[in-house]
């Protein structure tokens, strides 16, 4: 019998959420049951080295793709970037083991594909399909996991360009793939990725639509699996499944098996407010 998968939408560094949902008593009764979390394990959240280590504790049973907040953490610990006074990573580049931690982090995958099901952090352009999608992320992966990656996040920072060109290269290739695995909610109906808009689902502007929207998406045969977008919350359709359900904000942490769609939740404390961050 296959083991069930059950994906896990953002922690985003809380950890006591995440251990009531992993002794819930549906999980709980799968012991060789396997977990996908969908990016941005740390941040925000008050316990970020706390969640990271108890997912690198599930060793061969999790995938975890990165996400931006993922990201932050590797270019802070490559002297990329600052954190600032809203993260909570600072806890992690202080540890014992710091290096060990990231060292896993940066050996994870930016999309993960099974049993039909496609994992990214946030989404994938509609000229991609899922093997260009899965070749994208392996080019920024390779980077990631050679000796010069502090040098390659570097150039990850930036909005632009903001549509795909198989003619792109060096740091404008690395960035659009980043963002649209990483950060993309909104773009045009042709395509063009839009990070500006930060409005709750359905009231952005004229002209702008969800990424999974866009005509003539070449992933509409599998299903993607999301998060990244607390104020979209639980997305459940044929071709496009969103998890991140707010637990940062004080919303839910949400599990959902890929198998028959069972879902399980957890409520989580007093959060934030997700469109002031």
């Amino acid at each position: 019998m296959t083991a069930s998968i059950w994906m896990i939408g953002d922690l985003q560094g809380c950890c006591e959420p995440l251990v009531r949902l992993l002794a819930h008593p549906e999980l709980v009764g799968e012991p060789e049951s396997r977990f996908w979390f969908a990016g941005d394990l740390v941040n925000r959240g008050p316990h970020s080295l706390a969640t990271l280590r108890r997912v690198m504790a599930l060793e061969d049973r999790a995938v975890a793709v990165l996400g931006n907040h993922d990201l932050h953490l590797l270019a802070a610990a490559a002297g990329v970037r600052r954190p600032t006074k809203s993260d909570t990573i600072q806890e992690i580049l202080d540890a014992p083991d710091a290096a060990d931690m990231i060292d896993w982090l940066r050996r994870r995958p930016l999309a993960h594909f099974e049993q039909g099901h496609l994992l990214v952090h946030a989404g994938t352009l509609a000229k991609w399909d899922v093997q260009k999608t899965l070749a994208l992320a392996a080019e920024v992966e390779d980077a990631l996991r050679g000796p010069n990656w502090q040098r390659a996040l570097q150039k990850m920072y930036g909005n632009q360009p903001v549509t795909w060109n198989d003619d792109i290269h060096g740091g404008k290739r690395m960035r659009v793939i980043i963002n649209a695995l990483t950060r993309m909610r909104l773009c045009t109906p042709q395509g063009h990725m839009e990070f500006d808009t930060k409005v709750a689902p359905g009231a952005w502007p004229a002209g702008l639509i969800p990424w999974y929207d866009v005509p003539d998406r070449k992933t509409r045969d599998v299903t993607v699996v999301f998060g990244h977008w607390s104020t979209l919350g639980l997305l459940l359709r044929k071709d496009v499944i969103c998890l991140d359900t707010g637990c940062v904000w004080g919303g839910m942490l949400t599990a959902l098996r890929l198998q028959d769609r069972k879902l399980v939740q957890v409520k989580c404390g007093k959060g934030l407010d997700p469109l002031s961050v």
